[in-house]
This record gives C-alpha cells, sequence and structure tokens, in this order.
C-alpha cells in the first residue's frame, strides 16, 4: 500500500468525483449522488436533494484541477481550501473506520467534506512527493483523471473504456497498414 486506507478511498473518491464530469456526465440525479456517498463509505451529513447535488458537482472543475495540478501548484490550492474551510484537523473513529484524520466535523455540508478530504489526502501525496501517482487518461480525446496505485506505476487510462477504446483504435490502425 502506498498510502494509508483513508487516503487512497479519499483519493479515489475524488478521482471518481472529478471524472464524472466527463461525458457522458455520471452524476446527474440524487441517487446517483447516494451511490457516489455509499461507495466511498462517506458518513456525517448527506441532504439527498437537488441543492446539495449541484453543490458537489460545482466542485469538481476545483478537485480536477487539484488532481492534474504540478506539485508546487498542488500546495497552493490545498492550503486554500483547507483555509476556506475552516480546517482544523483532528484524529477520529467512527463505524468500521479506525483513527484517521478529520479536519471539518460531519454536521459541514457534504461539498465541504470532499473538498478538505481531498485536500488532506493531498497533503499525503505531496509530502512523499507521490504526484506521479496522478496524472491524465493516455486516450488522447479523454481528459480524465489518472490515480496510479500500482506497485509498477504502469496505469495509463482513467477507465477501461478508454484503454479498450484504444487498443481498438491502435489494431485497427495496424490492420489498415
Amino acid at each position: 500500500m502506498v498510502f494509508t486506507h483513508d487516503t487512497e478511498v479519499s483519493l479515489q473518491a475524488a478521482v471518481t468525483l472529478a471524472n464524472s464530469a466527463l461525458e457522458p456526465d455520471t452524476l446527474q440525479t440524487v441517487a446517483e449522488l447516494d451511490a457516489f456517498f455509499a461507495e466511498f463509505e462517506y458518513t456525517g451529513r448527506h441532504d439527498r436533494n437537488d441543492a446539495e447535488l449541484a453543490a458537489v458537482r460545482a466542485v469538481r472543475p476545483e478537485l480536477h484541477r487539484l488532481l492534474t495540478a504540478e506539485r508546487d501548484d498542488a500546495v497552493a490550492i490545498v492550503n486554500r481550501m483547507l483555509a476556506d474551510a475552516g480546517a482544523v484537523p483532528q484524529l477520529v473513529r467512527h463505524d468500521v473506520w479506525d483513527w484517521h484524520l478529520h479536519a471539518v466535523g460531519p454536521e459541514r455540508d457534504l461539498p465541504t467534506r470532499i473538498v478538505v478530504e481531498t485536500a488532506m489526502a493531498m497533503i499525503d501525496v505531496i509530502r512523499a512527493d507521490e504526484m506521479s501517482r496522478l496524472g491524465t487518461c493516455a486516450d488522447p480525446d479523454c481528459g480524465g483523471v489518472v490515480l496510479d496505485l500500482s506497485r509498477n506505476r504502469s496505469k495509463r487510462f482513467c477507465s477501461t473504456a478508454c484503454g479498450n477504446r484504444t487498443a481498438v483504435a491502435a489494431y485497427r490502425a495496424r490492420q489498415r497498414r
């Protein structure tokens, strides 16, 4: 494992959320937000309404910028995110999770908690000088964020669909020759 479990989950959630803005948009309904909330085991306040959905959708471009930023630029984004949220890191233990960091309380709105948890996870990435674990999809038509937690750093595509599409295109190009 490259990072602690909570850092990896936060990064995976942020990548999924940032990539949900790509075509086709995969975060259009409250039910899809509920599924995201459950998949990444978020806890705390979850309003389950259109206003919350709109607010979560609104943080996607900022998460994409952070996850694709150069290291020094990422530091500035993380510091701003944490300051804007009035983050105060504390160790907490709840549900099935052992001690881990939360920087805002469970009563804060979901978009704020997502942004702060992503910023906290990025602190680990930046401090470990592991920014190369984040990148952009190798599919030239995509632009999605790739999180590579593999041991050999071989992940190139944001999804299986992008990898398959690129492989098929390469195969067809070879066949034409």
